[in-house]
């Protein structure tokens, strides 16, 4: 069932995400090759704690850790610990708060040295592949119409969408209805409502779209060992069209659309 939020719920939302995209812009801002997965987690960690919030991934379902770093070829869940980053690596950083008993959840791929002109193409077309979906998420549309957007973007330029990972309804719990396919039919699926609040989070793989998980029980990879990519936001179906939660400056996302 989908739990359809109020305003005032949108709103305790909101100051989620808020603390989200600025959890996200503190690590950004301290991304340096030579630094481990655990010193990112430490730095997201301490940052929500400091913020009178809490990391959700911490504990959920057993995950050990406060965010999740995929590097390179790991597409999503990738678990924090000694792995270093190294020059040239991308590596996405997946963070959800609950403030005041409100989620908010963000990812972002992020460029570290010197990147490889392919890895950019795929981080840059994963982004507005997600702004693609945004953009389709209208008042009276239907679900389809997200995933359908995100797809036809992707495939056009060879990439290939994640079937295994969807985003997700949000709000007082980290994962409702519905479900938020990346991939789809125009017209198809429910149709979306004012108060109705999910992700959108396209994982999208320079190869194969297949993932395999490996023995942690978490982390996933890219079936052909190529590189993947994702972002995130968390948005709410308003009257006049999807807003964003996880974004503060509405400006940064109108750049992307068509």
């Amino acid at each position: 069932m989908v739990i359809l939020k109020s305003d005032k719920e949108i709103e305790m939302m909101r100051l989620a995400g808020r603390l989200a995209e600025k959890t996200q812009d503190y690590v950004a801002g301290r991304l340096h090759p030579g630094m481990t997965t655990e010193e990112v987690n430490t730095l997201a960690h301490d940052f929500i704690l400091r913020h009178n919030a809490v990391p959700a991934p911490l504990n959920y379902k057993g995950f050990p850790k406060s965010i999740c770093t995929s590097i390179n070829h790991v597409v999503v869940h990738g678990i924090p610990g000694p792995q270093k980053i190294e020059d040239g690596d991308i590596i996405g950083v997946d963070v959800t708060v609950i403030l005041d008993g409100y989620y908010g959840d963000m990812c972002r791929t992020y460029l570290i040295g010197a990147v490889p002109a392919e890895a950019r193409r795929l981080v840059e077309a994963t982004e507005r592949a997600m702004y693609l979906g945004i953009e389709a998420a209208q008042p009276g549309a239907r679900l389809g119409d997200i995933g359908f957007a995100i797809q036809r973007y992707v495939e056009e330029l060879g990439f290939s969408v994640v079937r295994d990972f969807v985003g997700h309804g949000i709000g007082r719990n980290f994962h409702e209805e519905p479900q938020v396919k990346h991939y789809g039919q125009q017209g198809r699926g429910m149709r979306l409502r004012r108060g109705m609040t999910f992700t959108i989070e396209p994982m999208i793989n320079q190869g194969v779209w297949q993932v395999r998980v490996l023995e942690d029980g978490w982390t996933a990879v890219t079936a052909d060992g190529k590189l993947a990519a994702q972002f995130e936001h968390t948005i709410a179906i308003t009257d006049d069209g999807p807003e964003i939660l996880t974004c503060a400056d509405a400006s940064l996302a109108n750049r992307f659309k068509r």
